[in-house]
């Protein structure tokens, strides 16, 4: 074999190292490209393919749910935003449609169809309806990377939402910012006006706009900085919401994303709002907090659904895992309403009633039910092949907490050749923290940073009782405490075989009602 010259032995170093980047991407590709149909949710929403974000332009029209939200059409990461559209008459079962706004790409500008809103004209304030029919007025960012500018457009709907056409004088506002964002609009009748809320991001800001016609705006007022304000404001929106049950009576809540201490922070204000100006009730220091979890982000609420419910609908950011052939989904959606407690004014988030009231059906009846079940410190197993071993299942359950200290249940266990447990994620109460909490400790060490492994959310029993509810669904969890008056929302990726359910305690624990829904037949 011949010495090779030095120009000859760089030749093939350089090749060499060509060939194994060349090899590193195609088994990096293999990787994403392996499909991940135990991650899928069964009764949240998820894109078929690709990446999806915030939802967007949430309407009831028709006796259906349109949801809009941020979506890639090519791939199964971020870019290319564009608004991807699905519609419910049930909030679980989805027909998917194809883009609604797509990116928009000329030879000197990108615009990408960033967060916004969507709203019924019915009265036709735009001009933009044809033949007496109302119609469809979406309003979006539109970022521009390349200008390094955001403004807010509109486009219009003549064909109940399927499809829109951009305004032909695109931006109504630009005040030629790099970051600001994300407006949601709204009719308020007293004034007889639209009003838009939209995020000043790096002011910590929320500016409120008004107009008649959806094409011209005046600016109204600016509410913050308050509450949270060390990463920038995204996705803010503002309701009027009934207080403890009462049609009669209510105030208005202001939300607002950030990032936080977890990652991704939802933070409300609880007020008035006369039209012009949202007046915060509290000190401009106190944070309330929508969700304490780590993945729950960029919610808004759908305005008009029946009885009129406000139901806030979130994004739960995927986490490490890379699922495929898609990445991100949306959280149950959770009617809102506010309760007076010894702190003031606070929110309370439910899983909406149009699925909760179904869920027998929705699970073909298979449900276990239980009452005053005991649980003693080798806890009750739960799950049995056939039933609640798909980790897609609904839980409700209230324990009398008798002295103990911790209770709660054990999810995605997985187990030893010898029975014992190896994995597991905990959803419980501790008695002497005074907090709900997600344990994944044992559990999601390779996906989570170290901080995020245990989520807890401050909470009080009620004359020695807490209620749990556990919405498991494949990859996502949900646990909300004592009717919704506090949620932890999180993302796990149980291993093949993490399947296992059971009750723990570390006391003589009752679990005085008890009652599970297997949803796995919603997969099949």
């Amino acid at each position: 074999m011949p010495i090779l010259t030095h120009k000859f032995k760089t030749m093939y170093k350089a090749k060499f190292i060509v060939l194994l980047l060349m090899l590193a991407a195609v088994k990096s590709i293999a990787q994403q490209a392996t499909p991940t149909p135990q991650w899928r949710p069964v009764y949240h929403y998820s894109p078929p393919t690709n990446w999806t974000n915030d939802p967007n332009g949430l309407m009831y029209l028709n006796g259906e749910f349109q949801l809009y939200y941020q979506k890639n059409p090519f791939e199964n990461k971020w870019g290319h935003m564009s608004w991807g559209h699905a519609t419910s008459k049930d909030l679980v079962h989805w027909k998917n449609y194809p883009v609604a706004i797509p990116e928009v790409v000329t030879k000197d500008t990108t615009t990408w169809i960033f967060s916004g809103s969507a709203v019924l004209d019915k009265d036709n304030s735009s001009g933009f309806g044809i033949n007496g029919k109302a119609p469809l007025v979406a309003i979006f960012t539109a970022d521009q990377p390349k200008q390094k500018k955001e403004s807010q457009f509109i486009a219009y709907s003549n064909d109940n939402g399927l499809s829109y056409k951009l305004y032909a004088h695109n931006p109504v506002i630009d005040l030629n910012k790099s970051d600001f964002r994300d407006p949601n609009v709204f009719w308020y009748a007293p004034t007889k006006q639209w009003i838009m809320t939209v995020s000043m991001v790096n002011e910590h800001m929320v500016r409120f706009y008004g107009s008649k016609n959806l094409k011209d705006w005046a600016k109204l007022s600016d509410f913050g900085p308050a509450g949270f304000t060390k990463n920038g404001w995204e996705c803010p929106s503002i309701l009027p919401l009934t207080v403890d049950g009462d049609p009669a009576k209510t105030k208005w809540a202001l939300f607002v994303s950030s990032g936080g201490g977890h990652g991704p922070l939802m933070q409300y204000f609880v007020g008035d709002f006369d039209g012009v100006t949202f007046k915060n009730d509290n000190t401009d220091d106190k944070v309330l907090t929508v969700d304490y979890g780590d993945c729950f982000y960029a919610a808004i609420a759908w305005r008009n659904a029946p009885a009129n419910k406000k139901i806030l609908l979130g994004w739960l950011q995927n986490g490490k895992p890379e699922t495929y052939p898609w990445k991100g989904q949306m959280a149950i959606p959770r009617d809102l309403s506010l309760k007076t407690t010894a702190d003031g004014l606070r929110l309370i988030q439910t899983p909406s009633t149009i699925i909760s009231s179904s869920l027998s059906k929705l699970a073909n009846n298979n449900v276990f039910t239980a009452k005053d079940l005991a649980v003693g410190s080798k806890g009750v197993k739960l799950s049995k092949p056939g039933h609640f071993d798909s980790n897609a299942y609904w839980i409700d359950a209230e324990f009398k907490l008798n002295g103990a200290n911790k209770v709660g249940f054990y999810l995605a266990e997985l187990k030893n050749t010898d029975g014992t447990v190896a994995k597991k994620v905990a959803v419980g109460y501790d008695a002497v923290k005074q907090e709900l909490y997600v344990d994944c400790t044992d559990a999601e060490k390779e996906n989570k940073p170290a901080d995020n492994l245990v989520l807890t959310a401050p909470m009080k029993a009620v004359n020695g009782k807490v209620r749990i509810q556990v919405l498991m669904d494949r990859s996502s969890l949900e646990v909300l405490g004592n009717g919704g008056e506090k949620v932890i929302s999180t993302m796990i990726y149980p291993d093949a075989g993490a399947n296992g359910l059971s009750a723990f305690s570390d006391g003589k624990v009752v679990i005085s009602s008890l009652k599970m829904w297997d949803m796995s037949i919603l997969g099949k």
